[in-house]
C-alpha cells in the first residue's frame, strides 16, 4: 500500500511538473510575442528619435537606420524658429503657439460644457431631454466633412475666417458631443437621493453642480480633458480647410514639411519637428495615463 501510495504521489509530481514546464514555455512564447510586437511599434519612433540627435552629414553616409556615432543638438533650434515651412523660414514655432491657443480653450471650454450638458440630461431630466441627447449623440457619428461648408460660411459671417479664435469656436462645438456622451453616461451612476436630497436642503441647479455632482467627477473629467486635447492637438482637416499660412496649427506643418519640395532631405531638422509636434500628447498621456484609464474604468462599472 506505502508502494502504491509513492507510485501515485510520484505521477502527481510528474504531472505537476509537466503541467509548469507547460505554463512557463506558453509564458515565453506570450511574453516574447508581445516583446517582438512591442519593438515593431516602437522602432519608428526610436528611429525619429536617434535622427534628430544625429548630424545631417553622418545619416546620408550611413542611412536613417544605422545606430548613432556622434550626437548633436543643432537640429532642435532650426527645428524650432529657423527652418522654413511653406515658405516661411520660421520653424515651428509659430504653429505650435497656434496648436497650443486652440488646444488649451477649445479643450476647456468644450470639457466645462459638456460636464454642464451631461448633468443637465442626466439629473434635471424635461420634456423632450432624450431626444436632445440622441441629437446630439449624432455628432459622435457624424463626419467632419459634412461641416466644413456650413462652418466657413458661419466663420465667414463672424468675421472669424482664418484665425485661431475661429477654430476654438469650431473644436468647441465639435467636441460637445463627446464630452457630453461622457459626463452624461458617468453621472447617470450618481445616485439621485443625493440630489434630491440637496433639493430638499433648498440648493439649487448651480449649488448642486458644483457642490455634489463635481467634486465627485475627477475622472471623468480628466478622460474628457485629454480626450480633447490629444483630439484638437491632432486634428487636421479643419486646420487646413478653415485656415492658411501662419495661422494654421502645426499638423498642417508637419505635413507642408513632409511634402517639401526641396531635393535634399533635412532629416535631422525633421525628425525635431515631428517631435516637437508630437511632445504634448506625450506628455499628456505620460503624466495622466493612468488617471485616463482609471476615469474609463470607473465610468464602465457605473
Amino acid at each position: 500500500m506505502a508502494d502504491t501510495t509513492l507510485s501515485s504521489s510520484r505521477g502527481i509530481d510528474l504531472e505537476a511538473g509537466a503541467a509548469s514546464r507547460k505554463r512557463l514555455i506558453s509564458r515565453i512564447i506570450i511574453y516574447g510575442l508581445l516583446t517582438l510586437f512591442a519593438l515593431f511599434y516602437i522602432g519608428p519612433l526610436f528611429v525619429v528619435v536617434v535622427n534628430s540627435f544625429r548630424p545631417l552629414q553622418e545619416i546620408s553616409a550611413n542611412g536613417l537606420l544605422s545606430l548613432p556615432q556622434s550626437l548633436h543638438l543643432s537640429a532642435w533650434p532650426q527645428a524650432w524658429g529657423e527652418f522654413c515651412i511653406g515658405g516661411q523660414c520660421a520653424g515651428m514655432q509659430r504653429y505650435f503657439w497656434n496648436s497650443d491657443h486652440d488646444g488649451g480653450p477649445g479643450d476647456h471650454h468644450s470639457t466645462a460644457l459638456g460636464a454642464i450638458n451631461g448633468y443637465v440630461l442626466s439629473k434635471w431630466k424635461f420634456p423632450g431631454s432624450e431626444i436632445i441627447f440622441g441629437m446630439m449623440l449624432l455628432g459622435v457619428f457624424m463626419p467632419g466633412q459634412i461641416a466644413l461648408l456650413p462652418w466657413a460660411f458661419l466663420l465667414g459671417k463672424l468675421g472669424l475666417a482664418n484665425s485661431v479664435y475661429g477654430l476654438i469656436l469650431v473644436h468647441c462645438i465639435q467636441g460637445l458631443a463627446f464630452t457630453t456622451l461622457f459626463c452624461r453616461n458617468y453621472f447617470i451612476g450618481i445616485p439621485d437621493d443625493l440630489v434630491k436630497a440637496a433639493r430638499i436642503d433648498g440648493a439649487g441647479f448651480w449649488r448642486i453642480f458644483y457642490k455634489i455632482i463635481l467634486p465627485i467627477s475627477p475622472p471623468i473629467l480628466i478622460v474628457t480633458v485629454i480626450w480633447q486635447f490629444t483630439g484638437i492637438w491632432n486634428e487636421y482637416l479643419f486646420g487646413v480647410v478653415l485656415n492658411s499660412g501662419a495661422n494654421q496649427p502645426i499638423t498642417a506643418a508637419l505635413v507642408a514639411l513632409s511634402m517639401s519640395g526641396t531635393t535634399v532631405r533635412s532629416y535631422d531638422v525633421m525628425s525635431a519637428a515631428v517631435l516637437i509636434g508630437a511632445l504634448p500628447p506625450l506628455l499628456v498621456y505620460f503624466f495622466g495615463g493612468k488617471y485616463f484609464v482609471r476615469g474609463l474604468t470607473q465610468g464602465a462599472i457605473k
